[in-house]
């Protein structure tokens, strides 16, 4: 596929590359077959409220995401009305996306995993400012009885900044889509009704 992003990070010759610029043919709705239903524009895409989230279809078990949101100001909205999306790893832990800037983060803010972790800091731009995630997921262990041995893990770039580093995630974050935490999952984006863009989405299998 011809890379039309106009993203701030080139794209690693190793790859996935989830969304091509012009298109969401690499996603579908949540939880059905449909096409996704978000906007394409400009070399992003953006949440059209009240079609649903939408998930990548290949899945993923240890790997790295990419990905670059902006955000609309929402200066009349407080709390989790501002600009609030999120970014589920496997469709089950998610990194939070809001207008939370300036804010002392909690773990319902940009950044945080919800009712797991507040971020190390705020590393967040103002609305309307292009920002960047890069996450490093690596996937829990289970043995051959299918108990879990070891937690899933998490480290978590905001802007260049860590915000997370080498995180225990023992179990995944409301709103997840399954509880299959053995299996491979794909990235989900969720619509919380708001405008948010996303551009600039790739991914590197871990291992």
């Amino acid at each position: 596929m011809a890379n039309l992003y106009k993203g701030s990070e080139p794209v690693p010759a190793d790859a996935v590359v989830l969304f091509n610029g012009k298109d969401l043919s690499n996603w579908h709705k949540r939880g059905s077959d449909d096409p996704a239903g978000w906007t394409v524009a400009d070399g992003y895409f953006e949440v059209k409220p009240g079609t649903g989230d939408i998930c990548t279809k290949e899945t993923f078990g240890s790997f790295q995401l990419h990905v670059e949101f902006w955000l609309p100001l929402m200066a009349d909205c407080q709390g989790q009305a501002r600009a609030n999306s999120g970014v589920y790893i496997q469709g089950r832990y998610e990194v939070q996306v809001l207008d939370s800037y300036g804010l002392d983060s909690k773990d319902d803010d940009c950044g945080g995993l919800y009712k797991l972790a507040a971020p190390l800091l705020n590393a967040g731009r103002p609305p309307e400012n292009w920002q960047t995630y890069d996450i490093y997921f690596i996937a829990p262990k289970y043995n051959e009885h299918g108990v879990k041995t070891k937690n899933a893990r998490l480290s978590v770039l905001l802007n260049g900044v860590w915000i997370h580093h080498n995180l225990n995630l023992p179990q995944p974050t409301p709103g997840n889509m399954d509880d299959n935490c053995g299996e491979p999952g794909p990235v989900l984006l969720q619509d919380h009704g708001n405008l948010i863009r996303f551009r600039n989405v790739w991914a590197r299998p871990i291992g």
